[in-house]
């Protein structure tokens, strides 16, 4: 089934002065440059090309505004990529593995930055994330901290099992890592703000717009754009695509650089929201850090402004109900705090993340002017920001970072085999954690 994002708790949070809303193609227009997708990736290269001077901009999105992942997620302003640290310096060495997980960190400051600096109303909470260790090995994470600090330029905290209670209270962990760069944020807010900023200052954001075909154009591109049973085309000098996991979700992919949307795997993952717990919610998470564990199938949560607890876990390629959803997460939740067994599920919900063969973000100019920045993982808070600047900047002519992406070029993903064989390995991963108990 496809989830609405009307069953997302984010979607009930917005208040009608927060909804954006976005105009509709209805004639030939011609811009600088032509993004499709306004999730994270697209909106965060449009204000990184407004930041530097650029404002003749037009994004076209199918359907809202964060409608895929970006308005879905937990909202954790992590720093990090999907494929694990110690992972990408096999892969490329430790000075471009470290450089590459420094723009992360700077994404964050980047993230709060603009935040604070444009007033947006996103519920911010800058008290940091903690990594909760469910296997009570403090070795282990001694070993973890002095990986990340030592090799990645890091400064995550040791918490002993006595000084996790201040952040987490629950006999499940044995202790901790407290990143306190890290933040928390209501996605869909943030979202919204962030359009209503760039259509402020001059982004044309056109939503219920499909991009169904992009071709070579006298001003370099031409977007053939389906909008209200009519088509009209948007010519640009620069085309970039972050239509990201639900490239394929939503059609996108027909006649629309198929080779991007076969080298995109959507993957689903879920999460729900309580009601207001009040007391009982402050018992179980004294601070006001998220939360996530050390398994490979990790939970994560927190609180949220109005004393609710969002919760999220899991991978899967099922898209089950949103009842099936809150039975399976509370299960969870309840492993963790028992003593929530009498809180209700106000709204529970999936989502599709789009993975890349690498599991690293596929960042690339394929021919002169066509741009993508696709496959964040499940880490799209900070890379997709990482994205948005390294794009804005090479389009300014201000930088080529984007060659630090090079090693991870776009390779097919073939389709339900590749859901079967990821499934797969989630389960195996699954099973590891359990034998490490």
């Amino acid at each position: 089934m496809n989830w609405p994002i009307q069953d997302c708790w984010y979607h009930r949070s917005l208040t009608p002065q927060a909804v954006f809303s976005g105009a509709v193609p209805d004639a030939e227009q011609a811009s600088r440059v032509v993004i499709i997708g306004a999730g994270f990736a697209g909106l965060a290269t449009a204000l990184g090309l407004l930041e530097r001077g650029c404002r003749d901009i037009s994004i076209v999105e199918a359907q809202t505004v964060g409608y895929g992942a970006s308005g879905r997620n937990g909202g954790f302003i992590m720093a990090g990529y999907s494929l694990p640290e110690s992972r990408l310096i096999n892969r490329l060495g430790e000075p471009l593995a470290r450089e590459l997980y420094q723009l992360t960190l700077r994404a964050q400051q980047t993230i709060k930055r603009r935040i604070r600096e444009y007033q947006w109303d996103c519920e911010l909470v800058d008290e940091g994330i903690v990594l909760a260790d469910w296997f009570n090995n403090q070795a282990g994470l001694r070993v973890r901290q002095q990986f990340m600090n030592g090799r990645m330029g890091a400064r995550w905290q040791m918490l002993a099992a006595g000084e996790l209670p201040a952040y987490v209270s629950s006999r499940r962990y044995g202790g901790g890592l407290l990143e306190p760069d890290g933040a928390h944020f209501n996605p869909l807010k943030y979202v919204h703000a962030l359009a209503g900023y760039l259509q402020a200052n001059g982004v044309r954001i056109f939503e219920h717009s499909r991009a169904v075909a992009i071709q070579p154009g006298p001003r370099g591109w031409s977007v053939t754009v389906n909008s209200q049973d009519r088509q009209c085309r948007l010519s640009a000098e620069q085309v970039v695509i972050c239509a990201g996991g639900y490239i394929q979700e939503q059609g996108q992919d027909q006649g629309l650089r198929v080779s991007q949307a076969r080298a995109v795997l959507p993957v689903a993952t879920y999460v729900m929201v309580t009601e207001p717990l009040g007391a009982a919610l402050r018992q179980c998470l004294p601070a006001q850090a998220a939360i996530y564990d050390n398994r490979f199938a990790f939970d994560y949560y927190r609180a949220m402004a109005d004393d609710r607890l969002m919760w999220g876990g899991r991978i899967a390629i099922a898209r089950p109900a949103p009842d099936r959803i809150a039975q399976w997460l509370k299960r969870d939740m309840l492993k963790v705090f028992p003593e929530l067994a009498e809180a209700r599920i106000n709204s529970a919900w999936g989502g599709l993340m789009g993975y890349t063969r690498s599991q690293m973000p596929s960042i690339s100019q394929t021919q002169p002017g066509l741009w993508h920045a696709l496959g964040f993982g499940g880490h799209g808070v900070c890379a997709t920001t990482v994205a948005g600047e390294i794009v804005a900047a090479a389009i300014s002519q201000e930088g080529r970072q984007q060659r630090l992406f090079e090693p991870f070029e776009m390779a097919p993903v073939y389709g339900w085999l590749g859901l079967l064989a990821a499934q797969g390995y989630y389960w195996w991963r699954q099973l590891r954690d359990v034998l490490r108990l």
